[in-house]
């Protein structure tokens, strides 16, 4: 892997020179706040964070107010981090966040700690489970990296739910802040991006999951196509190993790819993410249904996953899919991948459901909407839904086929390169303003904000009314900083 040296990040001037504004407006019932307040109110929630909520760096999800309680997605003890969003990772990148609009090396060492937590988290296959455990008599179980030979088995990396691929990105990220010379945190994107290019098969998907690398003769390259049969009822099959689009799996990959080449100027990672968007096109069904199925089998055709995800072609992930094209032409400027897009559109837009929704699942062949009843089973109707799974999705086919036809309008030498993503270049709005002192005034004397609502795991009986929620902590350090970055001098 070749590195470039660390290129610092472009600073928007105005006028040469940053302004100092003034205090902040009084919002209605709303107290006003100035720079040094927001700053204090900044720093005391993140050393909150990682003083009484992390463990050894490490995020789940959600916690009680009194921290006795613990969920990612599912209960969880106190030694244990959660890597799936909004866990680990999005804190870590927030933390980076702030430390780039404040240029503050608390926050930089705050970030730091959250990536040696997710190196601790590392399997030997190369990625990460959801969790991590630290407590030793659970983390005996699991196969990580730096534990070395006394590690034990379940060695399982995930791409399910942008887990291992939120892992990478955030420790691409502050490995580039750190300019490389973290050891334990560059070695460990090293060698995930590694296993992520050996597991790659050989028509450029990715599996779900994977503990080993794969062997191609099992895997030929193939173009996606109808089984002559398939089965109404779960057949129960292990698919770990299917090509799958399911959560945008691959997308996240493509995605961490190029930001991988980007980074470390490595050509090796682009053309794994370009390899992918060849496997797009291998995927997309034939006539009558040019779009795409959840995840396929070995033989390249549709199969079925859960027992609510059958062999079909699906009108939720093939939207996500098409945005995936229309990123690796504005990429690549290749208009393979642009070219896949109208055939899906057009067969897209003529299956939507009679209120403008399209079904998550199609009938193959027949592109009959399918669904399941609360029981399971496969049925043509609409009126006995599980509530935990959208059945039935938003229709994003307006908005993709506009982005669709600029793009096709620019052609690939019209195709702007994106900028540089600057975090200082903030400007002072009064909604900036007025939502930074209602942050400040909502945090208790610990640091903490507590939102009003139940946690989600503990039981039916469970009382806890109060809850302390990564997502609200990422989203109020980000809008902090924000304001820091327009008030700096």
């Amino acid at each position: 892997m070749k590195s470039h040296p660390s290129v610092l990040l472009t600073l928007c001037l105005i006028g040469g020179a940053w302004f100092s504004y003034p205090q902040a407006v009084q919002s209605e019932n709303q107290s006003p706040v100035n720079h040094q307040q927001v700053s204090g109110s900044l720093r005391k929630a993140v050393a909150f964070f990682q003083q009484q909520v992390s463990i050894q760096g490490g995020y789940l999800w959600r916690y009680s107010s009194d921290l006795k309680k613990r969920e990612g997605e599912g209960k969880a003890s106190e030694t244990t981090a959660w890597v799936q969003p909004p866990g680990t990772p999005s804190v870590g990148e927030a933390l980076l966040r702030v430390y780039h609009r404040t240029e503050d090396r608390f926050y930089r060492d705050a970030a730091r700690q959250t990536a040696l937590a997710l190196v601790q988290g590392q399997l030997r296959s190369g990625g990460w489970d959801y969790r991590i455990e630290f407590n030793p008599k659970q983390r005996n179980k699991y196969a990580y990296r730096t534990d070395g030979n006394r590690s034990g088995t379940r060695n399982t990396t995930t791409l399910d739910d942008n887990t291992t691929q939120s892992a990478l990105r955030f420790l691409m990220h502050i490995d580039r802040t750190l300019e490389f010379k973290d050891p334990q945190i560059h070695q460990a994107v090293r060698y995930c991006l590694k296993s992520l290019l050996a597991v790659q098969y050989p028509n450029g998907a990715w599996p779900q999951r994977f503990s080993e690398y794969p062997d191609p003769d099992k895997f030929p390259v193939r173009k996606a196509n109808y089984p002559p049969t398939w089965s109404r009822t779960h057949p129960e099959k292990n698919y770990r190993t299917y090509y799958t689009f399911n959560d945008n799996t691959m997308a996240d990959v493509i995605d961490v790819m190029f930001e991988a080449t980007a980074i470390y100027n490595d050509a090796r990672y682009r053309q794994a993410a370009e390899k992918c968007g060849d496997f797009i096109l291998l995927a997309q069904m034939p006539a009558p249904q040019p779009a795409w199925a959840q995840q396929y089998n070995a033989a390249c055709q549709p199969a079925w996953a859960r027992k609510f995800e059958p062999a079909s072609v699906t009108g939720g992930e093939s939207q996500g899919i098409m945005q995936t094209l229309l990123k690796l032409y504005r990429k690549t400027g290749k208009t393979k991948y642009l070219e896949a897009v109208e055939p899906a559109l057009k067969y897209l837009e003529a299956s939507r459901l009679p209120d403008g929704k399209l079904a998550r699942f199609y009938e193959l062949k027949t592109n009959k909407p399918l669904y399941f009843t609360k029981k399971y089973q496969l049925t043509y109707q609409a009126n006995d839904l599980p509530t935990h799974y959208g059945f039935i999705v938003g229709s994003k086919l307006a908005t993709i086929r506009k982005n669709f036809e600029r793009l096709r309008k620019q052609g690939p030498d019209q195709l702007g390169k994106p900028k540089p993503e600057d975090f200082r270049s903030e400007r002072l709005t009064s909604s900036l303003q007025q939502q930074a002192a209602k942050i400040v005034a909502a945090q208790d004397r610990r640091g903490a904000w507590v939102d009003q609502q139940p946690l989600r795991y503990q039981g039916s009986n469970d009382s806890t009314k109060q809850t302390i929620n990564c997502s609200t902590f990422i989203n109020n350090i980000d809008l902090l900083s924000r304001y820091l970055a327009a008030t700096r001098k």
